[in-house]
């Protein structure tokens, strides 16, 4: 499907403009990247957060059918990586609305994750965690995202990231913080438990459960497998200062010459390898398909051939020798078939090498622009697509404990979020079941 204008049109509308003070620290995302390997493992992560993690209820507001608390805690990641979390990000803030009354034995809660631009709690209370107390009788946790709402570090406008780094400290909060609330909910008797987010939330929701060693309801909603393609191809990627970041990146040596070696593109040679499969059997039909009729034309041309010779020798002494053998060399030799059928063949050859030879024997009549603007932009936005990849990609997580439970919604004509070229859901988590609305989007969310 096409990508929706509609989100490319509502993105363009808005003020927010993405890591306008670069990358980040380079001391900073080496420690991110390393710390990555831990927490993408179930069997590391989960052991860093113990059952007791002190947690402070703050507020209690009793309403009519509901209750509302506020609670606070220290979030894991300043534990784990000192320093790395700013201030006012470092006290995670959550609202729970659970019934004055349960209808039942059990006490299902969700925890609700923010969206791209999704402060405080009122939105995610008023549009979804009431309604579903209403509806279904199941409590929310509704988590304050780090650099958001209350957690906004003061010189921060709005939802503008100054740091791509700030996007995978954003990210390795929640995953510990989702840890601790759903250890806080088994102590005071809920269950079963479920998480869910919007956009960029519904992602890190992706991301928290994969390290809950229970089994879990994810429903992830307008997100996929990477936020690679998020930054770099969607219509996110026209709200990021890229100037700034090619300068960077080749100001500091440490970026190009340490960090880019830490990070790997995952779909590269994942979707290489889906076109290749695609394609390769029908290049070998295609190939054996020309190479016989190549032979059939050219033993027709050697009997023809055969036969102007005996005409030749037998009038020799014809004053309309050369004249004839010209005929012969025009006519027999280089016929329009026989021709066509070499240039077919070389182009069914040439198709399937560029699957199987190396990529400097391939043919180099269309060379890259390698003017330094261009190579610039691409090594950048390459380093970008690592990043993405190396922290994000749920192909470098522990698959959840049980797959049978997560739903995914998407849509069809998103293009915030793009799917081609990517691992799906259902490829790295088997058994996921993936729904989709006929709508971009932004015009999923309303």
């Amino acid at each position: 499907m096409a990508p929706s204008k509609l989100d490319s049109v509502y993105r363009r509308l808005l003020l927010t403009r993405f890591f306008d003070k670069g990358w980040g620290k380079p001391e900073n995302l080496q420690r991110l990247f390393q710390f990555r390997k831990i927490i993408s493992r179930r069997e590391t992560c989960f052991p860093l957060i113990p059952n007791d993690y002190p947690v402070e209820i703050i507020k209690e507001e009793k309403h009519q059918d509901y209750t509302i608390l506020e609670g606070q805690f220290l979030t894991p990641l300043e534990l784990h990586l000192p320093g790395i979390v700013p201030k006012p990000v470092q006290d995670a803030h959550f609202q729970v609305v659970i019934p004055r009354k349960w209808k039942d034995q059990y006490k299902p809660i969700c925890i609700h994750l923010a969206g791209t631009g999704d402060h405080f709690f009122w939105r995610r209370r008023t549009v979804i965690a009431k309604p579903l107390l209403k509806e279904a009788n199941i409590g929310a946790i509704i988590l304050e995202n780090p650099f958001y709402g209350t957690r906004k570090p003061d010189n921060q406008v709005r939802s503008n990231l100054h740091n791509v780094s700030d996007i995978f400290v954003m990210g390795g909060c929640l995953i510990m913080e989702c840890l601790v609330l759903l250890h806080w909910c088994e102590r005071n008797g809920f269950g079963p438990l479920g998480v869910t987010g919007l956009s960029m939330g519904g992602h890190m929701a992706s991301l928290a459960a994969t390290n809950w060693p229970k089994p879990i309801v994810l429903v992830p909603c307008l997100s996929w497998s990477t936020a690679a393609t998020v930054f770099t191809t969607g219509v996110m990627s026209q709200s990021i200062n890229w100037d700034m970041l090619e300068t960077q990146y080749y100001s500091d040596g440490k970026y190009r010459e340490r960090l880019s070696k830490m990070v790997t593109i995952i779909d590269d040679a994942f979707t290489a390898g889906q076109k290749f499969m695609k394609d390769f059997n029908q290049s070998l039909i295609e190939l054996k398909k020309d190479i016989t009729y190549t032979k059939l034309l050219q033993g027709t041309s050697t009997l023809k051939t055969s036969e102007n010779v005996i005409k030749s020798n037998n009038a020799i002494e014809n004053s309309k020798m050369d004249k004839y053998s010209d005929g012969i060399s025009n006519n027999d030799y280089a016929t329009p078939e026989v021709a066509k059928s070499k240039i077919e063949s070389s182009s069914t050859l040439t198709k399937l090498m560029k699957y199987i030879l190396p990529t400097t024997s391939r043919n180099t009549s269309h060379r890259i622009d390698i003017t330094k603007t261009n190579w610039w932009e691409r090594e950048a936005l390459q380093f970008m697509r690592g990043m993405m990849d190396e922290c994000t990609h749920l192909k470098n997580f522990s698959v959840p404990y049980e797959t049978s439970l997560i739903i995914a919604i998407c849509a069809k004509d998103d293009a915030y979020v793009p799917r081609e070229g990517c691992s799906s859901l259902e490829e790295i988590w088997p058994g996921v079941e993936v729904r989709y609305l006929d709508a971009g989007h932004v015009s999923a969310h309303i």
